[in-house]
């Protein structure tokens, strides 16, 4: 009944049987055809995975949900410019809103395919001076309103696969806006926390700058009254001059970071700058047996997932270009040479009838399309297995990357420690005239050497954290304390 008050609208001028035998023509029609669509069904792509992780035996695999909710996954290392820094970059990235405005378009362009289930409604209006009847030859006005209705049956479900293709691209895309948010988070978070623990190298660097600089200057002063030889002295400035460099190095890394970090935020550098802060964020540690839920949360594998659904859809429009395309079509209005009498019975128009079209000879072109769309899927498929092992590769990589600089970091700071220790004891004989002072610079650069190597694995421990969070879709439930060394020490975060 909607359609043929819709039909009465538009065209007034129709004898309504005709009216009504169309209207009942074009719903038999598509409750006939609606169950027909060319083009296979969709069925999620197969992917053999372990039974485990490798790295970590607790751990359990589960089906793709990346609805699940992620939260704010980087308060784990309770840092409250980090938090600030997080709620700009989820604002002000222009990455993430380049991913939004491409969700808007995906959007649109299912709306778009929508709009091919309804009929189109034209009106329009004329009005021509000129010779109208060959018999005469004078000239008169032409006056005209009219309107057409028509509708494109979607036999061969060319338009519901479209819209099938727009709603899976639309959730391909909507993915792909979590996907990127993701990533962003991730490389700012990196970022931050190497440039804390920079922070805090660079504070204990130039402590030992200021010692160096020291022992040099009481080098020189032994020197001039003849109790060391210049050979001393020149391993004091060599040890002095390394340590410059070595806070130069980290200066510079510290400030390509922050650059980074303002970029990220949707910043020019210049305009953005962060206090050095003496203390590191807190490290979370993983808990005991996170199940691979966290896993199946990815936006990423969404995205591919989602993008083999919509090749597939895509398949099934190239192949509905090989059947005839039906379409229902009506005008009505009034012509006539006067206008004050345009609108009556006799000068009413009016035409109503059914076309079909069918394309006989394309020179290959539609098979040459359901092809491309055949291998376009083929395509997504393999793209799509690909993310899921890499998936599994950086779960893997994190993984192993946190036991082993945590085994690593216990090493180191046991080396750290024993550095210090010697460097003690070296001194002290030194001062009692046991050693020399060669002695005491060896001991002064091995001490050097393992507290720049025990930052350089903080900074990977921090990296990693936040790379494992990324690769199981952002975040985990709880964390544990950092673990103590092996003399039951907690390490210091600075050494």
């Amino acid at each position: 009944m909607k359609l043929k008050t819709m039909l009465d609208k538009a065209m007034p001028s129709i004898p309504s049987h005709l009216v009504q035998k169309t209207a009942l023509a074009l719903v038999c029609s598509t409750a006939f055809l609606t169950g027909c669509a060319v083009g296979p069904d969709y069925v999620r792509p197969e992917v053999d995975v372990p039974a485990a992780y490798k790295e970590d035996a607790l751990w359990k695999l589960a089906k793709p949900a990346d609805e699940m909710p992620k939260g704010e996954w980087w308060k784990v290392f309770k840092d409250p410019v980090l938090n600030q820094l997080m709620d700009q970059l989820n604002r002000q990235n222009l990455t993430i809103i380049q991913a939004e405005a491409q969700y808007r378009q995906a959007a649109a362009y299912l709306r778009q395919a929508e709009s091919g289930l309804f009929p189109t409604l034209d009106v329009g209006a004329s009005r021509i001076r000129g010779i109208h009847n060959s018999n005469s030859r004078a000239i008169t006005n032409q006056h005209e309103v009219s309107g057409t209705i028509s509708w494109e049956i979607d036999i061969w479900g060319e338009i519901r696969r479209s819209i099938e293709a727009g709603e899976t691209g639309a959730a391909a895309s909507l993915a792909n806006v979590a996907a990127t948010r993701l990533s962003a988070q991730a490389q700012l978070a990196k970022a931050y926390l190497e440039l804390r623990v920079t922070d805090c190298q660079i504070a204990r660097l130039k402590e030992s700058e200021k010692l160096l600089e020291e022992s040099l200057r009481l080098t020189r002063n032994q020197y001039n009254v003849g109790i060391i030889s210049d050979a001393d002295v020149a391993q004091a400035e060599s040890l002095w001059k390394n340590a410059q460099a070595a806070t130069l190095d980290a200066e510079l890394a510290r400030a390509q970071l922050e650059h980074a970090i303002a970029v990220s935020i949707g910043q020019t550098p210049a305009t953005f700058a962060l206090e050095s802060v003496a203390d590191a964020p807190d490290l979370p540690t993983i808990p005991a047996g996170i199940p691979s839920l966290m896993l199946q949360r990815r936006p990423d594998i969404a995205v591919a997932e989602r993008r083999v659904a919509q090749a597939n859809a895509e398949i099934g429009v190239a192949k509905a270009a090989f059947f005839p395309a039906l379409t229902l079509s009506a005008d009505g209005g009034w012509r006539h040479t006067s206008f004050n009498d345009l609108f009556t019975v006799p000068n009413r128009i009016w035409s109503i009838g059914p076309s079909i079209a069918l394309n006989i000879f394309d020179a290959g072109l539609r098979r040459a399309r359901s092809d491309e769309a055949i291998a376009a899927y083929d395509e997504k498929v393999a793209a799509y297995r690909q993310q899921v092992l890499t998936a599994f590769q950086e779960v893997e990589d994190s993984l192993a990357a946190q036991n082993y600089l945590h085994h690593e970091a216990d090493h180191q700071m046991a080396a750290v420690n024993a550095a210090k220790r010697a460097e003690r004891i070296m001194m002290n004989r030194y001062r009692a005239g046991t050693a020399s002072y060669i002695e005491v610079l060896t001991a002064q650069n091995t001490r050097i050497n393992a507290e720049n190597t025990w930052w350089s694995i903080r900074k990977r421990q921090f990296t990693s954290a936040a790379s494992l969070i990324a690769a199981l879709g952002g975040g985990w439930e709880q964390t544990q304390p950092t673990p103590a060394t092996p003399d039951g020490k907690v390490p210091s975060t600075n050494p």
